[in-house]
């Protein structure tokens, strides 16, 4: 029998673990929730995540003891794997990605940059996407109080204006729309922006999308050695990795997978860099390497890749962070580097 999936008003669990009392066809992101969400399973998966939750909010409490500021070292890393509390994640975000560096050496220079003569073009472009970000989040509706709408435009704007050569490219409106949600702040989602664009996933937005098309080569070549079958399923069927890997690298998972787990993957993409993003990625292929080898066609792939995405593996966020860094074996930057620069070669040789 079908689920009663109406709104009603239940005990529900905020981001930081809490219990509240809310409207929960509403996520406590924002997200609408779909006439077919199963609140009973979520009910079930939360409350045993509640008790992770709670347990890394005490230890998070210690280890930050009301500072403003940490520092990068091995036990940070340990727990950003485990998790980051909603509360403090802006804070460690900054620290750890560098951003808040930035801000502090450049004080006023977002404000600088948005009373800047701006470029029509950009302002266009950008304000194209604003009606398309997040549809289904009640914070970015224009009949919100306060609409997120105008934060997104500032800090696009912004980013546009700092980083020319990229100016604005779609997908980041989704992006910057997360920081947003996490944040509350512009001018920390701004630097937040800065740096994923300019040193944690360089050339992944700018117009040839070099650093994004290499990065989708290497995935296949990581699969080729890890994941033979699958890669040789994909040589079958002449399926390039764009076709079915595209919107996982640009938009960082967002909308690909559930929003807490991409909060928890933003958690280490921050600390550790874009080899977090492969992890990722290994992983939803090889838990369903069965699958996708069961492809008969191209169509067959890509609606088996589509199929990765969802369900319980991907749901216990928990779970999942802990196999990411187990399952696909070992993955050095060194080895990254090495790869890109063949990927790269190879796809300038054939651009060429």
């Amino acid at each position: 029998m079908e689920k009663d999936n109406r709104k009603t008003d239940r005990r529900t669990l905020s981001p930081d673990g809490r219990a509240q009392d809310r409207v929960d066809s509403v996520d406590p992101y924002g997200f609408q929730r779909s006439k077919h969400f199963d609140y009973e399973s979520h009910e079930e998966l939360m409350s045993e995540y509640l008790v992770v939750l709670t347990r890394r909010a005490i230890k998070w409490s210690k280890l930050l003891k009301g500072k403003s500021k940490v520092q990068r070292n091995v036990k940070l890393k340990r727990y950003v794997r485990k998790g980051i509390p909603n509360e403090h994640r802006a804070l460690v975000w900054m620290a750890t990605s560098g951003a808040q560096d930035q801000l502090e050496k450049k004080p006023g220079y977002y404000q600088a940059l948005l009373a800047f003569q701006h470029d029509p073009k950009l302002v266009d472009t950008i304000c194209t996407d604003l009606n398309r970000t997040f549809p289904d989040n009640v914070q970015f509706r224009k009949t919100s109080n306060p609409c997120m709408q105008k934060a997104l435009y500032n800090v696009l704007l912004a980013s546009g204006h700092h980083n020319p050569a990229v100016g604005y490219c779609q997908g980041m409106n989704f992006i910057a729309g997360y920081l947003l949600i996490v944040t509350k702040d512009e001018e920390k989602s701004f630097w937040l922006m800065d740096a994923l664009l300019r040193r944690i996933l360089p050339d992944y937005y700018t117009p040839s999308m070099m650093g994004l098309k290499m990065d989708q080569e290497v995935l296949g070549e990581l699969v080729k050695v890890k994941l033979p079958g699958v890669w040789q399923t994909m040589m079958d069927h002449d399926v390039m990795w764009t076709l079915v890997v595209s919107r996982w690298f640009i938009c960082l998972f967002i909308d690909v997978l559930p929003v807490e787990t991409v909060l928890r993957i933003w958690d280490c993409l921050f600390y550790e860099g874009s080899k977090i993003l492969f992890r990722v990625a290994l992983s939803l292929i090889q838990h369903d390497q069965a699958l996708i080898q069961q492809a008969r066609s191209l169509p067959d792939v890509c609606q088996n890749f589509k199929q990765l995405t969802h369900g319980p593996f991907v749901e216990e966020c928990h779970t999942f962070m802990q196999k990411i860094f187990i399952e696909p074996g070992s993955l050095s930057m060194a080895t990254l580097t090495k790869l890109r620069a063949t990927c790269r070669a190879r796809l300038v040789a054939e651009e060429s």
